[in-house]
């Protein structure tokens, strides 16, 4: 959800001018035309939570806090992963997907904003990149930049991608998790590491083909450092003071993310139901309610999940909590841009709250997760304990 229509502020003198010219022109570039005078550039702009020097270090504060902690997080994961046989299952090669895409999320997207606030911080000339510095003369009549390229055209996408990428993961997790608890005698003929590691191929692909899908179908659209969200978003090149006839391809996006959120959630439902009713059967056979041998008879639970899966499918319950809360503030924004608000301090946290979902798995990880706890501990007392007739 990061390619979103950015929030744009367009002074009157360039209101005026846009309607009276039928070449594709982006709007926060236009800002930056001759008006303006020779050797002037537009200074960013002022916002809550960049408005003033101690507020501006403070945001790069947290966004080196939130990087760090997004790398370490996931590192450890990693490491668990390939130190612990025990890991090395589906559903373990579905954290390890999950725990790289949160990672390029800490390892280029954040780093990327904090260079750019720096650089703001510093320098009074903002950067090539950024929302607006580009000047009007740099506009191709094919509807694109024409200049020197723009670290946000890799940005962008991959902010983008590892969202989806994240989304889908969890999808496969909520459906790895059905399959042990519906059907737990047919697990492990149908969860296999190979088909399981082939959907991990193909959610990767796909989410990024939809992230650079904007640029591959449309001519119409470009990234660029957006002033409100500070982070790289998509920006629309307007016709004549009007949005692109195909302006609506964005809409894959959130129909991509509502769509697996839908399915993560009707799923984690079934699955929710059966171990309700595994539990209530438990009970009334605890109380001596049902006979021992009633399950041949449609009475108890012959088939009956295994408490790690139980536990397991309640852990990514929380993960996909977690995500939509994390994502509801960008559905909020996009509604707000299609009524027509421009939420400039919205979209800063909106944006950066999805970004901390990137360091939530590991916590989520080690509060749920015995196996996990057990391995972190093994990781950091191997160098304490002796490594003869040890197991992994």
């Amino acid at each position: 959800m990061t390619a979103l229509l950015a929030n744009v502020s367009v002074p009157r003198s360039t209101a005026v001018l846009l309607p009276t010219t039928d070449c594709p022109i982006n709007l926060t570039a236009a800002a930056q035309s001759g008006e303006l005078g020779p050797g002037r550039s537009l200074a960013p702009l002022c916002t809550l939570c960049c408005c003033g020097l101690l507020n501006r270090t403070l945001t790069v504060i947290f966004m080196v806090t939130l990087a760090f902690a997004i790398v370490v997080g996931n590192v450890v994961t990693l490491t668990v992963f390939m130190q612990t046989r025990q890991s090395r299952t589906p559903q373990g090669y579905l954290k390890v997907s999950l725990a790289i895409a949160d990672m390029m999320v800490g390892v280029l997207v954040v780093p990327f904003s904090v260079y750019t606030e720096i650089s703001l911080m510093v320098t009074s000339t903002p950067p090539v990149w950024y929302q607006g510095s580009s000047s009007a003369s740099s506009l191709s009549s094919l509807g694109g930049l024409v200049g020197p390229w723009q670290p946000c055209m890799l940005i962008g996408p991959v902010f983008a991608g590892c969202t989806f990428v994240s989304i889908s993961t969890i999808f496969l997790m909520t459906v790895e998790r059905s399959v042990a608890i519906l059907r737990p005698l047919h697990k492990d003929a149908l969860v296999t590491r190979r088909r399981t590691l082939l959907l991990i191929l193909l959610s990767w692909a796909a989410s990024f083909l939809l992230a650079l899908a904007p640029l591959i179908f449309s001519g119409n659209f470009t990234l660029e450092y957006n002033e409100c969200s500070r982070m790289c978003n998509y920006t629309p090149l307007w016709y004549g003071g009007q949005l692109p006839p195909d302006a609506n391809i964005l809409l894959l996006f959130p129909a991509f993310d509502f769509t697996l959120l839908g399915g993560t959630l009707a799923v984690n439902i079934l699955s929710f139901t059966s171990i309700r009713r595994y539990s209530r059967k438990r009970k009334l056979l605890s109380e001596g309610s049902l006979r021992d041998g009633g399950g041949a008879g449609g009475g108890g639970c012959p088939h009956r999940p295994s408490f790690s899966d139980i536990k397991a499918a309640k852990t990514i319950g929380i993960l996909t909590f977690a995500f939509t809360a994390s994502f509801s503030p960008i559905a909020v924004f996009v509604l707000g841009n299609v009524v027509g608000y421009t939420w400039c301090n919205f979209s800063f946290f909106a944006f950066w709250i999805l970004a901390g979902n990137s360091c939530c798995n590991v916590i989520i990880y080690s509060v749920r997760d015995h196996r996990f706890r057990k391995g972190v501990t093994l990781l950091f007392q191997r160098d304490q304990s002796p490594p003869h007739g040890e197991k992994t």
